[in-house]
């Protein structure tokens, strides 16, 4: 067995900023730029309309459709969508709401629409512009109901489904009669089928009300339906907290304080309104890092010194590897280590940016039968791969995909995955495993198997962040020390 041999989800470990997959070819039915004239993606030419360069309502449809058409993830569909880029900072964030939100309720958008049309399916166009209009209709307060409703059946046109324009207007003006009722009827729908009413795959929500019970789960199931938000690293290594909140103030970046107690005071900022991150002369400068402080908690427990020797198995793309050297305050050597080329490509590319010299950035072979190195690194961390059920809020599809026998096979190629990397340990140095999963069989149930067959290690402190008492993302992490 590899290393780390889990694509499937895509993981982007530590992180809020998707990774662009790229342009994406223009699915049928779908309006898009590249369509409309000989300059692909440009806005600027001529057959582009002024109404399809600035309206957020159709990027979002547009991208919610060719979600339904491509195995991809929402986030880079929606970054790299051509239209999407040129939005203004406004219009932009209501797009990105209008996605990421229409994903998250999916399931219970469905039901608002089955309840209206007999069960009967929709066209994809269809069933896509009205899941946009009852999202605005129930979840977006700042929307007018007639801006929610016109807006959307507007689309039908440049969709190519007119002749069901009369049909959506008539739901969607049916439901804005209806809202105190219906908004009474959906608070009943979250109480009798939590599932449903609160848009999340049924066999993982009977599984949290068996081990959490009703409340921790509602406010779980809650958490994951909020929308998510940016958090900043400062990068002491560069700059001080106070010339970096300068900074932010003279590029239109407004932030919070935060307070985390696994978090130094005045390291970690929560972002509220910002201009794209990867405009700011703060970011490219490698000022900070974008992550949320759940990804701390791991190198916490590591607590990496300067001049050790450190081995960070599953490093891209990044976050705890940069973090680790700047506690060790980039004196001594990080192996940092991950499978595909791509993920460290952009772990490399962090480091650079962020001028740290003590990583060395490598890509581990699949067929590797041991650990790189073999009883030499003082501090061993093992982010492994997982089902990431801890930050669901985050990952928007992730809901949608997660199926019950993962957990199970997860779980297995994590125990390897751990006994793999703890070869590297040498004696009385310090093994961390983490994940950002919520599932115990990922979790203590990994250490106590590993436990069990390592006698040469033990458990010296493991925590579990729960994601709506701790206020951040799900995580768990264990520190084991090697006799």
């Amino acid at each position: 067995m590899a290393w780390v041999a889990d694509r499937r989800w895509g993981r982007q470990k530590g992180g809020s900023h998707p990774v662009a997959v790229g342009p994406v070819p223009c699915a049928l039915n779908v309006p898009c730029i590249e369509s409309l004239g000989p300059e692909c993606g440009s806005p600027h030419d001529p057959a582009v309309s002024r109404e399809l360069r600035e309206t957020a309502r159709l990027i979002a449809a547009r991208v919610l459709l060719r979600r339904e058409e491509a195995h991809a993830f929402t986030e880079d569909l929606l970054e790299a969508d051509p239209g999407f880029r040129f939005l203004p900072d406004r219009d932009r964030r209501l797009a990105h709401e209008l996605v990421l939100g229409v994903v998250r309720w999916q399931g219970t958008l469905d039901w608002l629409i089955q309840r209206r049309t007999s069960d009967r399916p929709q066209k994809r166009p269809v069933q896509v512009l009205l899941r946009l209009g009852l999202y605005q209709i129930f979840w977006l307060d700042r929307v007018p109901d007639h801006a929610a409703v016109n807006d959307t059946v507007d689309l039908a046109h440049p969709f190519r489904v007119e002749a069901q324009a009369g049909f959506m207007n008539g739901l969607l003006r049916g439901y804005c009669r209806e809202r105190d009722a219906v908004q009474t009827e959906l608070e009943q729908l979250r109480q009798a089928d939590p599932a449903l009413g609160w848009s999340h795959p049924g066999w993982l929500v009977a599984r949290w009300m068996q081990r959490l019970g009703p409340e921790k789960t509602a406010a779980l199931l809650a958490w994951n339906n909020a929308a998510s938000a940016n958090y900043a690293r400062i990068n002491l290594l560069r700059v001080r907290p106070t010339r970096l909140i300068e900074r932010w103030r003279e590029e239109g970046v407004e932030y919070d304080f935060g307070h985390w107690n696994w978090v130094p005071e005045n390291l970690v900022f929560r972002l509220k309104v910002h201009p794209p991150l990867s405009r700011l002369r703060s970011f490219g400068e490698g000022w900070f890092y974008v992550q949320d402080p759940s990804t701390l908690l791991a190198v916490h427990l590591l607590d990496p010194r300067p001049e050790e020797r450190m081995l960070d198995v599953c490093a891209a793309p990044g976050g705890k590897t940069t973090y680790a050297a700047q506690l060790m305050d980039d004196d001594g050597t990080i192996l940092a280590l991950d499978l595909d080329a791509d993920r460290v490509r952009r772990l490399r590319e962090n480091c650079v940016r962020l001028g740290l010299r003590s990583v060395v950035c490598g890509e581990l072979p699949e067929d590797e039968p041991g650990a790189p190195a073999e009883g030499l690194f003082d501090r061993v961390l093992v982010d492994a791969p997982c089902s990431n059920t801890g930050v669901m809020r985050r990952r928007v599809d992730l809901r949608w995909r997660i199926q019950p026998d993962e957990i199970g096979r997860l779980a297995a190629l994590q125990g390897d995955l751990l006994h793999r990397s703890s070869l590297a340990v040498k004696p009385g140095g310090v093994l961390v495993y983490s994940t950002c999963s919520l599932e115990p069989e990922e979790n203590r149930g990994v250490v106590d198997a590993f436990l069990s067959e390592h006698p040469q290690f033990e458990l010296q402190e493991d925590r579990e962040l729960f994601p709506p008492e701790s206020r951040s993302d799900g995580a768990y992490a264990a520190k084991l020390r090697r006799k």
